[in-house]
């Protein structure tokens, strides 16, 4: 049965948040998942610092061979949506939509850089964990298939809605050489960096995780 577009993300945030709620147990985290964080899957500061310990440290690979088109995005989905339209819909504010799915009306707020536009055009789609990082720590060992479900994930803290501006900036840089002028944001962002290398079993470099620590250090 198709949801109706107005339970879309009823639905998906009430899955994001059980899945969150048994990662959590496991991990002694105490997230409080009842406001469906955006996106999802953001683990709390004690979950986000035990799977970095997890993570293996090991000098970044090789950017030969890499192409975005490797990662192909973006996908289709019901209702004639696809996966940035559905990210736009579900980050903004008071967002309406055609029957194309792209956003009629809403406003937007960058995370990263504290921009706010109700044009959705000005805003970009942000891959926490951008491309070009997860070739070079994993990736490109994947299946296409594989990389097309992590540049679509909707169910982890992959994909967020920020300025073009701030998009840009960050092109495929890991967080030891861009973090989100918004200082605020910085425990946010590690968490959910950490959460998506995690999940996808990718690599740190030495730089990279003693970054990641120090914006821990701040939640």
């Amino acid at each position: 049965m198709t949801l109706p577009r107005k339970f879309r993300y009823s639905a998906l945030a009430l899955g994001a948040a059980a899945a969150l709620a048994i990662g959590i147990a496991a991990t002694g985290g105490t997230t409080d998942v009842s406001a469906a964080p955006t996106p999802p899957g953001i683990p709390d500061p004690y979950d986000a610092e035990w799977k970095l310990t997890q993570l293996t440290v090991a000098e970044d690979g090789s950017m030969d061979g890499y192409d975005r088109d490797l990662f192909p995005h973006w996908s289709s989905h019901e209702d004639n949506c696809n996966t940035r339209e559905l990210v736009l819909e579900r980050d903004g504010d008071g967002v309406e939509t055609g029957n194309d799915c792209y956003p009629t009306d809403g406003d937007w707020h960058s995370e990263y850089d504290g921009e706010t536009s109700s044009d959705p055009s000005e805003f970009h789609i942000d891959h926490v964990v951008p491309l070009g990082n997860a070739w070079v720590s994993g990736a490109a060992e994947w299946t296409t298939d594989e990389r097309e479900a992590f540049a679509n994930d909707l169910s982890a803290p992959q994909l967020i809605a920020v300025s073009g501006g701030s998009n840009l900036s960050k092109s495929d840089d890991d967080p030891a050489e861009w973090q989100p002028s918004v200082e605020e944001y910085h425990c946010t962002y590690a968490s959910m960096w950490i959460a998506v290398k995690y999940k996808y079993e990718l690599t740190v470099d030495e730089a990279e995780h003693g970054a990641l620590e120090d914006m821990l250090a701040t939640c």
